[in-house]
């Protein structure tokens, strides 16, 4: 820690603590790859008195509010806030940062006291690994990493199989189709997103070989805006829904709004993504949502909450896939009702290893 920036810090933030009650466990299990996959579990009300515990998040670019990503790391806090009682402190990242302002914010945190600090997104991979080593009793979460430059032994990299889920809104966009074209918009060209990508094509090819897919991404880093750009994410939708394509699938973060607002206007089919957007997009287009892939980053944040307020430091790479409930499709609406049975289908196989889903294209 850098003791004098530590005084002032700490002067600065507040106490939010609340009393809770109740709260969960979390069950790991390893996967065929090695790694570990995690699911919830019943609440023990012991666990609430952990008060101690206080609680650093570091959102990427958008923050809370984008309707996608990031709020759905921040449902999984506020869960945790609310059962646990625990103390937060919450910071945004900036579009065109540099590493400097990354560090800069973790170690904020790491200043004023806070015992664990989840960074959300693959673009902390860096400041994680290098502020984690330095504050070895500072236990740290990062949520789409788990490359060496975020390891150390007080990581816990929280990762998620959005190829899995990716490929059952595929076969959903594909059985839906009325025109045997579809869409896809990426927010930026990373390799992260290029899963999502290749998940969505594999699923709606296993429907209909022959099936016409486009697909763009709206930025290439190091340009992050892609993921906070509704006007860039409208006018890649529009470009495809004009085309004849007649269902898109965004993994664009905030970008996504734009997606949807095309889809409203030529009258077709948009699929949401993280969250069930459904649910959670401005309300006059969320008639439009065939479906959401469903990426639950607010199970992973509160399993790994609910370890840290029982005493237990996770750590490594907690792969939250199909076997584990970590990622899935929503059903808001009724549009997909009359496909579910075969969508579960397909979601059989990927779990028994039937189907092997690609993670590149």
């Amino acid at each position: 820690m850098r003791p004098l920036l530590k005084v002032a810090a700490v002067i600065s933030v507040g106490t939010m603590a609340l009393a809770g009650c109740g709260g969960s466990t979390s069950k790991e299990s390893t996967t065929a790859g090695g790694s570990s996959s995690a699911t919830s579990g019943s609440a023990t009300s012991s666990s609430a008195a952990a008060s101690d515990v206080k609680v650093g998040m570091a959102y990427d670019v958008g923050g809370r509010g984008d309707q996608s990503f990031n709020d759905a790391a921040a449902a999984g806090l506020d869960k945790a806030k609310a059962d646990f009682g625990i103390d937060i402190k919450e910071a945004t990242a900036v579009n065109g940062e540099n590493e400097a302002a990354r560090e800069e914010r973790l170690n904020q945190l790491v200043d004023a006291g806070y015992t664990n600090i989840v960074a959300v997104g693959f673009a902390y991979a860096a400041s994680v690994g290098k502020v984690a080593k330095e504050n070895p009793d500072v236990h740290f979460a990062i949520i789409d990493d788990a490359s060496d430059a975020s390891k150390a032994a007080n990581v816990a990299q929280l990762t998620f199989a959005e190829n899995e889920g990716s490929f059952l809104v595929g076969a959903a966009a594909a059985l839906k189709s009325k025109a045997g074209h579809i869409g896809f918009v990426g927010g930026v060209n990373v390799p992260l997103i290029v899963k999502f990508q290749a998940g969505f094509e594999a699923g709606a090819k296993a429907v209909n070989p022959k099936i016409k897919i486009d697909s763009t991404y709206l930025t290439q880093p190091p340009d992050f805006s892609g993921f906070g750009d509704p006007a860039k994410g409208k006018t890649a939708a529009e470009g495809m829904f004009q085309g004849g394509a007649d269902v898109v699938y965004h993994a664009a973060g905030g970008s996504g709004a734009g997606v949807f607002t095309a889809a409203k206007a030529a009258k077709a089919w948009a699929i949401g993504v993280d969250s069930d957007q459904a649910k959670t997009a401005e309300a006059g287009v969320r008639d439009v949502i065939l479906t959401s892939m469903l990426k639950k980053v607010d199970v992973a944040v509160y399993d790994y909450l609910s370890k840290a307020v029982k005493g237990e430091a996770a750590a490594g790479n907690i792969v939250y896939d199909l076997k584990a409930d970590g990622v899935g499709y929503s059903t808001t609406g009724g549009h997909i009702d009359d496909i579910v049975a075969k969508l579960d289908e397909y979601k059989a196989k990927i779990i028994s290893g039937e189907i092997k889903v690609p993670a590149t294209m």
